[in-house]
């Protein structure tokens, strides 16, 4: 029997639901990750989203095991441009970070804060860790990988895409778009 686990926004309005396992869980410090936090932590009331070393944990889902989305509806795209391939999608009725999709992608980039925390998954690995614009030093935990390819990112990405045939399936296709974040 598949392992099944529901994440939702802060006010429990907004819930998906997700079959298996995750992707891989980390920690991204790239510019956009940053600065697209930065912007939806600004919302009113929305939650703060970044770890103590200042990346966005994630956990990156396979899409097709991404089931039904209660509250389609109250959700919103921000995108960084308009002619951005990421979409941060957020729900409208507590501003709470949902997830992050590239448009090309066959995975979701879960925010880690949305999951229960006793099935929240660890922290694997930090990524990106040379865009940070803190100099101090990372904590030793979990490995620090200066771009994706840090403790085979790439390789799992890659592997969950053969799994899943190559498909890029689509979720959330009735999200409201807002112009940029």
């Amino acid at each position: 029997m598949p392992v099944e686990t529901t994440i939702s926004c802060l006010c429990g309005r907004c819930r998906i639901s997700l079959t298996g396992g995750p992707i891989l869980s980390a920690e991204c410090h790239c510019e956009s990750c940053r600065r697209a936090t930065d912007a939806m932590e600004a919302l009113p009331g929305a939650p703060k989203e970044r770890s103590r070393s200042g990346g966005v944990p994630y956990v990156l889902w396979r899409k097709d095991r991404v089931g039904s989305i209660e509250g389609e509806d109250l959700l919103i795209a921000y995108r960084l441009t308009p002619d951005a391939k990421t979409r941060r999608v957020v729900a409208t009725c507590c501003n709470a970070p949902m997830f992050l999709e590239f448009s090309s992608g066959h995975w979701l980039s879960l925010n880690a804060a949305r999951f229960p925390e006793e099935q929240r998954p660890a922290m694997e690995l930090r990524t990106m860790t040379r865009d940070r614009v803190d100099a101090s030093p990372l904590p030793d935990d979990i490995p620090n990988a200066k771009t994706h390819s840090g403790k085979g990112f790439m390789r799992r990405l890659l592997g969950a895409w053969i799994a899943m045939g190559f498909r890029n399936p689509h979720v959330a296709r009735n999200v409201k778009e807002a112009t940029h974040a």
